[in-house]
């Protein structure tokens, strides 16, 4: 009888005498998720763990501003602004890799330092896109058993704001330099006439929300509405294929709309984020609720004090240690031009709304 396979695998106990047959890279679905939001704002830099900027606004419209000719000018028209602020967080990531881990032949190198070092940085960066994306307020570091905490994107908006029952706007106080954490609401379906009506106060104020940013489920069931019957009147129906050619009648079949165009012109991108956490309503059974960001880019950003570094720590024994680290904020330059739509339920269909 000839020498079998199975024979030789069954040799000297498993695996026997058969080499394994390993496809020698590791495959991962997460690590090229985008960090939209990160990857929008602005970038700045910071040189203290509290960082301020200042906000100001020009007079409000006087209709009746006539004067005599050759009058005197009593009063005073001059107007100085707020101080806004935020604090700084530290985030970091951990990698201790034994001597063997590092000098084995692993597979797609997983145990060497250099793969584990450059996964965590990513895991770093999305940490920080959920933490600013979240619903945290401030909080001051107080070297001891507080860690400081940066106020988040969403925990800053408090002008153009549409919650569930019971939901409050949180902010930033000028008298306690804290940015307070909204209250979840009861969980709501969104209304496209709610998100026109926050694009109007933004609008009026000077904002131009051109990102609406929220998590798939949102951003499906918009898209879902502006192609039904209900949505028709705030679509423009396609005139070309994707590739930008015909006119109209060798249609190629589209999915999804990715841009709308606003009451005011604004044109406004569809933004769906995968890293955007939700957060429990605050329903007798709680469920999780999404924001839906009405965002000007130009008036929002992160700052680092160092950026992303990694230091290479003291040796422990048979391992190498090395510690990823971001010192980080979010600074919101102008809460009032940005809106959210809070408390969303993403299981549920947009509609039309009221007028």
């Amino acid at each position: 009888m000839a020498l079998t396979a199975a024979q030789l695998a069954a040799a000297l106990a498993a695996p026997g005498l058969i080499r394994e047959d390993v496809v020698d890279q590791v495959y991962n679905l997460d690590e090229r998720i985008p960090t939209r939001f990160t990857d929008m704002v602005q970038s700045g830099s910071f040189s203290n763990l509290y960082s301020e900027w200042t906000e100001n606004d020009l007079t409000a419209q006087n209709l009746d501003n006539a004067v005599v000719d050759g009058a005197d000018t009593p009063g005073n028209d001059t107007k100085i602004g707020n101080r806004i602020g935020n604090r700084a967080q530290l985030s970091d990531k951990k990698v201790r890799i034994s001597h063997a881990s590092q000098s084995v032949d692993s597979i797609g190198s997983v145990g060497t330092i250099a793969y584990q070092t450059s996964r965590r940085l990513m895991d770093l960066r999305r940490d920080i896109e959920g933490i600013a994306l979240s619903t945290q307020g401030s909080e001051v570091d107080n070297g001891t058993s507080t860690p400081g905490k940066t106020g988040s994107f969403f925990a800053y908006l408090k002008s153009n704001t549409a919650r569930g029952t019971n939901g409050t706007s949180g902010g930033f106080n000028l008298n306690t330099k804290v940015v307070a954490a909204p209250t979840p609401g009861e969980a709501r379906g969104l209304t496209w006439e709610s998100v026109r009506n926050r694009i109007e106060e933004i609008y009026t104020k000077g904002g131009n929300p051109s990102v609406l940013m929220s998590v798939p489920g949102v951003i499906k069931r918009i898209n879902s509405f502006l192609f039904s019957d209900a949505g028709k009147p705030f679509r423009a129906d396609p005139r070309a294929d994707v590739s930008g050619s015909g006119g109209g009648t060798a249609q190629t079949a589209q999915g999804y709309i990715s841009v709308v165009l606003s009451d005011f012109g604004i044109t406004m991108r569809l933004v769906d984020n995968r890293l955007q956490p939700t957060y429990n309503s605050a329903d007798t059974t709680p469920k999780p609720v999404a924001n839906v960001g009405l965002i000007d880019p130009a008036h929002v950003g992160l700052a680092y004090l160092f950026g992303y570094r990694t230091d290479e720590l003291a040796k422990t024994g048979h391992a190498q240690n090395r510690l990823i680290s971001n010192h980080w904020m979010v600074r919101v330059f102008r809460e009032d031009a940005h809106g959210v739509e809070a408390d969303i339920d993403p299981t549920a269909a947009v509609t039309a709304g009221t007028a």
